[in-house]
């Protein structure tokens, strides 16, 4: 547990990628099973930990200190589990538990619901500062240490000198805490055997369009198809096996039933998930805010299927049956894709359109100008290019619509985490509504990011000399007529919500700039925004 609560320590305080890569590597080499495999789960978010939520920790802590001075502490540090292992008192005659990381998770999976709030009181007992920080990230799954399932892959790779696209095709084969994988690496047992075909296979993605990309390359040499606002979607059949899994390989497959119920195919479709009705059906594609509806469910019921039905909408195909096809240029993959899409539900499944152009400025004029407002943008890829791994530049470009822009008006704000802690960096903003003389602020939205170092300076500022209320760790700021701070907020999509109080939701929400030039009367007004989805729609 120590080794582990030091790694934790310094993967906060490295920023640099290949400086954490080299913590990952060094700590995997040189931890024993089934340690580095419990830590292995942490990283990547596959550890399972039954009973321990945060509320309970916030119970626990609160028996031992007051509501208002947690509160207080908490709204300070901007980490739960940094706070609990600070504030918290342990018996003076308890004796500092240094367990192994195997054991705590052995213990904690093996208490009942009615015993854990015992258990993990005495955990937090015997354990010192720096362990009961490492156990409740460990407990939560908030690790908040910059390093993602992608990244802690990356390592592995590097400790076994492997490509890290064998150890992302092995993943969901593989089970918690990864011995077999780790002796692979360390050369002394064979590459691992998947428990089944249907395996997720990294995904090729496109670089964004830069100044002066397009200059360099030839129209005829690439083909089109339209960016759906969907999300990203790998379908792996091998018959008996059918499973559905996100851009990053999570695996999402219990909450799209009527997807993998439609299969009837063997092998591997990259496309978009969407909600609606297919092309070949002649019925709309719906919005994101509808896809929303499904996504992360345990359980789907009835009314969720009949009501926001889910489809593919097919980009490519990296195996045809037990075929790897991944190396065959895209004008032939495109050609046994479409013969599978025919043959499939035409319910749930349709072929991605291609786009028919003649020159950079006409697929311009046409990716201002879509024709459904599902479109994000439209993606350019190569004819002869292979399916890679990645995101290599060359061979796929996406080239999004112009995101739509408001000016908003700074409402509340809260501490960020990690190296942000210290900072107000999470800020919700608002518009205005209502009749002249009767105008008020409804928030529309929240963005954490956009901003530089230099311009969150300012921010953190603006919120420290100007709030006017606290509820726990959340600032409200002064946000009068008069008296404000404005922010420009750039964002690509809307649509109508009934969750939020604006009665819109925001799609990828960010703070463009800073309008510090601007009196907060001279910000947007709500019937901006639903002028914006009545175009749209």
């Amino acid at each position: 547990m120590k080794a582990f609560s030091r790694l934790l320590d310094r993967l906060t305080l490295t920023p640099q990628r290949n400086a954490k890569l080299r913590l990952m590597v060094d700590y995997f080499a040189e931890t024993p099973d089934p340690d580095r495999g419990y830590a292995l789960a942490a990283l990547t978010g596959t550890l399972e930990i039954r009973h321990v939520k945060p509320a309970l920790l916030r119970d626990l802590v609160l028996e031992r200190m007051d509501d208002t001075l947690f509160r207080y502490s908490y709204d300070y540090v901007g980490d739960l589990a940094e706070t609990i292992s600070l504030v918290w008192e342990s018996p003076e005659d308890g004796e500092i538990y240094e367990p192994s990381l195997s054991d705590v998770i052995g213990e904690l999976n093996g208490v009942g619901r009615s015993d854990v709030h015992t258990h993990v009181r005495s955990l937090l007992d015997r354990l010192d500062t720096s362990g009961r920080y490492a156990f409740i990230k460990l407990a939560t799954g908030g690790l908040r240490i910059g390093v993602s399932a992608r990244l802690a892959k990356q390592a592995l790779a590097l400790m076994g000198d492997v490509d890290v696209t064998e150890i992302e095709t092995l993943w969901h084969g593989l089970d918690v805490p990864y011995e077999s994988l780790f002796a692979w690496l360390d050369g002394k047992g064979d590459k691992p055997e998947l428990t089944t075909p249907a395996v997720f296979h990294s995904v090729m993605l496109a670089h964004p369009v830069a100044e002066s990309d397009l200059e360099k390359l030839d129209p005829a040499d690439y083909l089109a198809e339209w960016k759906w606002d969907g999300i990203r979607v790998q379908l792996s059949s091998d018959g008996a096996h059918r499973k559905l899994y996100s851009r990053s390989g999570d695996d999402i497959s219990g909450s799209f039933p009527d997807i993998l119920e439609a299969v009837d195919f063997e092998g591997v479709v990259d496309g978009e998930l969407l909600i609606g009705g297919t092309a070949r059906t002649n019925s709309p594609t719906l919005t994101f805010s509808d896809l929303q509806q499904r996504l992360n469910r345990k359980t789907v019921t009835k009314k969720h299927l009949s009501d926001y039905p889910a489809f593919i909408r097919a980009y490519d195909l990296l195996f045809f049956k037990d075929r790897d096809i991944r190396k065959a240029p895209l004008d032939d993959r495109r050609a046994r894709l479409f013969d599978l899409v025919e043959k499939a539900a035409r319910d749930r499944f349709d072929l991605s359109p291609l786009v028919e152009f003649d020159s950079w400025e006409h697929l311009d004029r046409l990716r201002k100008n879509p024709h459904d407002p599902v479109i994000e943008g439209v993606m350019m890829k190569r004819r002869d290019s292979a399916y890679q791994a990645g995101r290599v530049k060359g061979p796929w470009f996406k080239w999004k619509r112009d995101p739509h822009i408001i000016d908003a008006v700074m409402m509340y704000a809260q501490r960020g985490h990690g190296k942000r802690s210290s900072y107000y960096s999470d800020f919700t903003f608002g518009v205005w509504t209502g009749d002249q003389g009767a105008e008020m602020l409804v928030p529309v939205g929240k963005a954490y990011f956009g901003f530089t170092d230099a311009e969150l300076e300012i921010l953190d500022r603006f919120v420290r000399n100007n709030t006017v209320e606290r509820f726990g760790p959340v600032r409200a700021v002064r946000a009068e007529p008069e008296t404000g701070f404005v922010l420009e907020v750039a964002f690509e999509g809307i649509a109508r919500s009934k969750r939020h109080k604006s009665g819109v939701a925001m799609r990828f929400p960010r703070i463009s700039r800073l309008r510090q030039d601007k009196l907060p009367a001279e910000a947007d007004r709500l019937d901006t925004l639903t002028a914006m989805i009545d175009a749209r729609s």
